[in-house]
This record gives C-alpha cells, sequence and structure tokens, in this order.
C-alpha cells in the first residue's frame, strides 16, 4: 500500500494548527480546486472522536462521494480519519501535532489502496502517490497560511 509521510513547519501554537486541521469550514476552503462539500453527518465546525463527514468533490473530472469516521483523537496531539466508504478500497489518515519552541510540526501519514488489484497498483504508481501528495501538501499550505496569521480567528469562530 502507497503510504505519504509529510511534514510541515508551522509558526504557531499546536492548538491552534490543531483545530484548524480538524476545522470542516477550513477543509472546505483548501480543497476549492476540486469543489469539496461536506453533505453529511458533520457539516461545519470541528470533527471530533467517532464523527463521520461525507464529502463530495471532483477528482479526476468525475464527482465523487467520500465518508470518512473520525476514530481516533488525543487533543491536541492527534487524531485520525478513515474512509468507511468511498472510491479507496482503503485509506487511513493520521494527523500527528508536536511543539517544538514556537514552532509546530505537523505530520500527514496517509495510507491508502487503490481498488482493481494489479490495474490500480499501477495507477498508485504512475498518477495517484503523486496527486495525493499535492493534494495534501496545498492543504497544509493553507492550514499555515491561516495558522501564521490572523486568519485563523475567521476560520475558528464559525464553529
Amino acid at each position: 500500500m502507497p503510504k505519504i509521510e509529510i511534514h510541515t513547519e508551522i509558526n504557531s501554537s499546536i492548538e491552534i494548527c490543531f483545530d484548524l486541521s480538524r476545522s470542516i469550514d477550513l477543509h472546505l476552503i483548501s480543497t476549492s480546486k476540486t469543489k469539496e462539500k461536506a453533505i453529511a453527518g458533520r457539516t461545519s465546525g470541528l470533527v471530533q472522536l467517532n464523527d463521520t463527514v461525507t464529502w463530495e468533490a471532483t477528482h479526476f473530472g468525475v464527482r465523487q462521494k467520500l465518508s470518512s469516521l473520525i476514530s481516533g483523537f488525543e487533543y491536541p496531539f492527534y487524531f485520525k480519519d478513515e474512509q468507511l466508504k468511498g472510491a479507496f478500497k482503503y485509506f487511513t489518515h493520521e494527523h500527528h501535532f508536536k511543539q517544538v519552541g514556537d514552532q509546530v510540526v505537523m505530520t500527514d501519514v496517509f495510507v491508502f489502496e487503490s481498488p482493481f488489484g494489479i490495474l490500480g497498483r499501477f495507477f498508485n504508481r504512475l498518477v495517484l502517490t503523486k496527486y495525493m501528495r499535492r493534494f495534501l501538501m496545498e492543504r497544509n499550505a493553507i492550514i499555515k497560511e491561516y495558522a501564521e496569521s490572523e486568519k485563523w480567528k475567521i476560520a475558528l469562530t464559525r464553529d
């Protein structure tokens, strides 16, 4: 199974980074390119342990739905979401946060498997791993931008 690990250094507090990462409202902003919408389960605010969210988005020109569960949660250090239903055969996304001086090191660990056996593995190698890495890095850039400015106050007061 492909595994993507991304480390993002952010000049902010661990609590702000953690809350921005679990904010559905900020997720919608950070994924505007794929026109993501939260359509069922928790649809705004901050996800908590055992919350479900069903997302609708356009990837590779195809409108898709994906339902996920927040299956692990330790404020403000860690949370995990995993697919319940969707286009992947399997995925988990762990979000780790560590305060190091004035910075937070935010680490994403995304493990996934595509359906369709050998064709899916071929697609992972040629396209999907690079696509998902870029998708996560763009999302993290928005989290960093909001956390390092006053924008976090606007993003987190909607809850």
